[in-house]
């Protein structure tokens, strides 16, 4: 380790870590568990068909969980951080990984099995009770990934002094952790709204947990107004520093 490493305590300099490698094979096998006929390979055109129906909740749940890993990368090469807590919440991320793509996959097949009318392979058989259970999981595990990469741009936040980052990139971490707490209250209120419906719930009543997830198209703007308040947060700290001068 180089003086200048050594001397920024939890900044582990350019390198690639194992860690890093670690969460990119979880991510790589995460999306071979959603890939399409992954229990047999098909032995006939009808089968092969079948499959090929899978290819829309295959992208869709491909595109989500590179959402996350894309996040962790971004993450990873702005902040280059290292140390007990980032760790741990890496390695908390890929277990959740882990067991968020199952409810990921059957959640998807079954949203695009009703958006087609049926057409598309239904992979629930009990849709009635299922169906619920596998919202209220899917709801938590989708507010637990978002909470471990809000967890590490916050201690980004913490540790902008150590980084020697300037207002603009301090205030991106902030409006990355705002950005990443509007996810997980998105998914709690998912699954809230699950808990509370009648037990002979009316179609459109078991629609409503699905489509609360449209509110995350609002992220872009609650990420503009977290850093907007934490550019008036350091903006005043200045100001206090520049007073006690």
């Amino acid at each position: 380790m180089d003086n200048e490493t050594g001397s920024r305590d939890g900044w582990r300099g350019g390198a690639t870590t194992r860690l890093e490698a670690f969460v990119d094979a979880a991510f790589a096998f995460a999306v071979t568990l959603l890939v399409i006929s992954a229990e047999r390979i098909p032995d006939s055109v009808e089968s092969l068909l079948v499959a090929l129906k899978q290819v829309p909740a295959f992208a869709a749940g491909f595109a989500l969980l590179a959402l996350f890993w894309y996040a962790h990368v971004r993450w990873s090469r702005n902040y280059r951080l290292d140390g007990a807590i980032a760790t741990l919440l890496s390695l908390l991320l890929v277990f959740l990984v882990l067991v968020y793509v199952y409810p990921l996959r059957l959640l998807l097949g079954t949203f695009f099995a009703w958006i087609s009318g049926g057409w598309l392979p239904m992979p629930l058989s009990n849709i009635t009770g299922a169906k619920q259970i596998a919202f209220v999981f899917y709801g938590l595990a989708f507010a637990s990934m978002p909470a471990c990469m809000g967890g590490l741009y916050l201690l980004a936040w913490c540790r902008r002094a150590r980084l020697g980052l300037d207002d603009g990139a301090a205030a991106t971490a902030a409006g990355e952790v705002a950005a990443y707490v509007y996810f997980c209250a998105v998914g709690l209120l998912s699954a809230t709204v699950v808990l509370l419906l009648p037990a002979h719930a009316a179609p459109w009543q078991v629609a409503i947990p699905g489509s609360l997830y449209f509110l995350l198209s609002l992220t872009g703007l609650v990420h503009m107004l977290g850093r907007r308040a934490a550019l008036r947060r350091l903006g005043g700290v200045a100001v206090q520093e520049a007073a006690n001068a």
